[in-house]
């Protein structure tokens, strides 16, 4: 990701400075000379960090910041100024709208190394910001792959519940069938066996259950050939 930083002074001379030093470090140099300018071209290009000097005509560096904060809280703010101005700097530090205060004249190595700071900062909240986002996306579909099982267990439910009623009203009505019904599995075991076959084939009538019973010890043999004819075709 390109580094973009954003030099505010209304002194050229002291924003050319600042640009050839910092340009070495392979930074993308914006310049305004106002507040408002700088204003401007922050809405046009995303910046990382502001280095602004304190003492401006129009707009103070501080009441610049101050809008940047609540325009673009994510950029790094730092106040250029002489120290005398700390005194005017200092609330807007405690206020959150300065990083970091940097006095004039500055020292090269310390001001390069301040500058990487803040970008090093600036970079951290924006990976944070994409994981934070990438967890919400994770949750947001989490949450929906879970309503969508639930809405799945609730309808396989439903159906289970269906086919559960549609078997007990199947079972009552073979019950109180007048015609005897009786189901033979393959291994000639009784696995069905309404009231009336009960009564027609038990030996001592309804007390006497057929279910479990072999076909050949409840049925009688020309019944019983018919029905294993009928089961091998």
């Amino acid at each position: 990701m390109e580094r973009t930083i954003l030099l505010v002074d209304d002194e050229e001379h002291v924003g050319a400075a600042l640009a050839r030093l910092l340009r070495s470090d392979g930074y993308n140099i914006l310049r305004a000379n106002s507040g408002p300018q700088g204003l401007a071209v922050l809405a046009q290009h995303q910046v990382g960090v502001i280095i602004t000097d304190q003492r401006m005509p129009g707009m103070s560096g501080t009441e610049f910041l101050t809008k940047v904060r609540a325009l673009y809280p994510d950029t790094v703010r730092i106040v250029l100024s002489g120290y005398t101005e700390l005194n005017s700097v200092t609330d807007a530090i405690n206020r959150g709208a300065v990083y970091k205060f940097l006095t004039k004249p500055w020292e090269n190595e310390l001001l390069r190394a301040n500058v990487e700071e803040a970008f090093q900062h600036y970079e951290m909240k924006m990976e944070n910001a994409r994981l934070s986002e990438e967890l919400s996306l994770a949750n947001d579909a989490l949450t929906s792959i879970n309503l969508e099982l639930e809405q799945r267990v609730e309808r396989k439910t439903l159906e289970v519940v269906h086919n559960l009623e549609v078997l007990r009203v199947s079972q009552e009505m073979l019950e109180v069938m007048p015609l005897a019904a009786i189901g033979i599995d393959r291994d000639g075991m009784v696995v069905v066996a309404n009231r009336m076959a009960q009564q027609i084939f038990s030996a001592d009538g309804a007390g006497y259950s057929l279910l479990g019973e072999t076909a050949g010890t409840v049925l009688p043999a020309d019944l019983l050939a018919w029905l294993w004819s009928g089961l091998h075709q």
